[in-house]
């Protein structure tokens, strides 16, 4: 099965075009990689998918599991089973990630026609979720990501992904600002949650140091808004040893 479908997707941000013609398909099982330098659009796309304002659609379709991902709202999407993970997770002072993450959850499951959680219910999966992250539940007391590290922020997000329990995962330089046991635990964390044969990931990022831990079934490149070329893991081995100019020539 076909979990997301992209066809001659453009995209500009203000008057600017930066998506031009980008198509790519990601079944169900797949973990998919996207890398490519700075400016190609990789977090463009990101932002498109998860429906971030801003972002125009100019041409081109998205098609998310069967439906129609473009006509959906940010909410929607999130509720048929889409996890955007930002490259810069924000800070929301005033709110704790308990009430933040058991209020995002219920909404979901009322979208879909699903009783809430109670408290005790969800503090339970709270609790396992962090536990595969090796956060302390102390952590996911305080506000959401104000005075956490950029590696307390990415591994709080991780627990965020684990709690929704997405069928489909982009994750933005989920690797950005974490030390080499930071990124073990997300890599793993990203493993153990949606290593799935009817989940997928797309998985942008610069560096083959979470390729190592994440093991990617296919990797592409992004280059000038478009997927220039697909390939395996060795692609990216490749990048990392020749760089982008070499690959693409």
């Amino acid at each position: 099965m076909t979990m997301l479908e992209i066809t001659n997707l453009h995209a500009s941000v203000g008057d600017k075009p930066i998506l031009k013609g980008l198509t790519l398909s990601v079944p169900a099982g797949e973990i998919h990689a996207i890398m490519g330098p700075n400016g190609a659009g990789k977090s463009t796309l990101a932002n498109v998918l998860g429906g971030k304002p801003g972002y125009e659609v100019t041409a081109g379709s998205v098609t998310f599991r069967g439906e129609d991902l473009l006509a959906l709202e940010p909410h929607e999407r999130a509720a048929e089973g889409l996890f955007l993970g930002f490259q810069y997770p924000v800070e929301i002072p005033g709110v704790s990630n308990v009430q933040f993450l058991r209020e995002a959850l219920n909404a979901q499951r009322k979208a879909r026609g699903e009783e809430p959680l109670s408290g005790g219910e969800f503090l339970k999966l709270a609790k396992d979720k962090a536990g595969l992250l090796k956060m302390d539940m102390e952590m996911l007391k305080r506000q959401v990501n104000v005075g956490f590290s950029g590696g307390e922020k990415k591994r709080a997000e991780m627990v965020q992904m684990g709690i929704l329990d997405p069928a489909f995962a982009v994750l933005d330089e989920t690797d950005s600002g974490l030390d080499i046991d930071a990124l073990r635990i997300v890599g793993a964390g990203i493993n153990s949650i949606m290593r799935s044969p009817d989940k997928a990931v797309l998985l942008i990022t610069h560096y083959q140091r979470l390729l190592d831990v994440v093991k990617p079934d296919k990797v592409s490149i992004l280059a000038g808004g478009r997927i220039v070329e697909t390939g395996g893991p060795e692609l990216a081995l490749r990048l990392e040893a020749e760089g982008y100019d070499a690959v693409m020539a």
